[in-house]
């Protein structure tokens, strides 16, 4: 079956928010949001993330302890989870949503209305889902920032720097957001197209050429029941 532009469109714009709605949930839960390497101690390698600190020995073995209380988090850390479960559950509708609306997609298939307004919605959704994971990344990667150029706390003194999880977010919003406006195009680009019910109905009928045009042509000029001329 040969997909229309703007279902194809509608499909890689899928594609690309559920490979930046996997990512987020990824980056949510992984301890990997920021590095501190010790230059004292080399052998251990510590890791801070939305839930949890861990450190990595040289063996290989890492130990992680979870925050003991949500409201004793820095005011940072208490709204990049908020935003972050808000992000990953609204990615999840969006992608659900977004999915009905396809051109492909059976249900509703008479409804085109309805199923562009599904499919504007979910490009939307996925819209905001990728400025909610974007502004946790940016908000504590400015605070990092901040932290590590600080005069007031000593050269000697171990900083923060950014961790694997940091870039993996940029790259999930990245991914969200432009998966998003990709729907939002395949959206407006139903309206654009032309429609792909039968127009036989609407047409002229075409002439007819040759023997066939002589003989239609003779049975309407001489009638059966016309009088004859001596």
């Amino acid at each position: 079956m040969a997909w229309s532009c703007n279902t194809k469109v509608h499909l890689g714009g899928i594609f690309l928010s559920f490979f930046g709605w996997v990512s987020s949930c990824v980056a949510t839960f992984v301890p990997l949001w920021k590095n501190l390497n010790l230059e004292l101690n080399e052998m251990e390698i510590w890791t801070m993330g939305l839930w949890q600190v861990c450190v990595m020995q040289e063996e290989g073995i890492m130990e992680c302890k979870s925050y003991e209380s949500f409201l004793a988090l820095p005011l940072d850390l208490r709204v990049s989870r908020i935003l972050m479960f808000l992000s990953n559950g609204s990615g999840l509708l969006g992608f659900l949503i977004s999915s009905c609306g396809l051109g492909c997609c059976k249900a509703w298939e008479e409804k085109t209305t309805l199923k562009k307004q599904l499919t504007l919605c979910g490009g939307v959704i996925f819209g905001i889902s990728g400025i909610m994971t974007l502004i946790p990344v940016s908000w504590l990667a400015y605070n990092t920032v901040n932290e590590f150029w600080d005069e007031t706390v000593p050269e000697i003194a171990p900083r923060w720097e950014f961790g694997e999880a940091m870039f993996l977010g940029w790259f999930a919003g990245f991914f969200l957001v432009v998966g998003g406006l990709l729907i939002i195009c395949s959206a407006c680009l139903k309206g654009t197209e032309m429609p792909t019910t039968p127009l036989a109905a609407c047409r002229e009928p075409t002439q007819v050429q040759g023997p066939l045009a002589m003989r239609h042509w003779s049975q309407h000029s001489h009638p059966k029941n016309a009088d004859l001329v001596i």
